[in-house]
């Protein structure tokens, strides 16, 4: 398997799991210590917003560069 593909898969997974977290409210991920920073800085509630938006972006690259590569 070509290693693009591999890492166009991992932002499209990480893409899906941002955006169920921020729709969801999952506490696992918002209570992890990477999450944290942004939570305590932000609050929970933009917090949510901030992810679920980070999720689509990454989904669109995830695509995008899927496109662009395969030209």
């Amino acid at each position: 398997m070509n290693p693009k593909y591999v890492v166009q898969g991992l932002f499209i997974v990480a893409g899906i799991i941002s955006i169920l977290a921020a729709l969801f409210n999952w506490n696992w991920f918002f209570s992890a210590q990477n999450a944290q920073f942004i939570v305590r800085n932000i609050g929970r509630k933009w917090a949510r917003v901030f992810y679920g938006t980070l999720g689509l972006i990454l989904i669109a690259a995830a695509v995008f560069f899927y496109f662009q590569v395969n030209q």
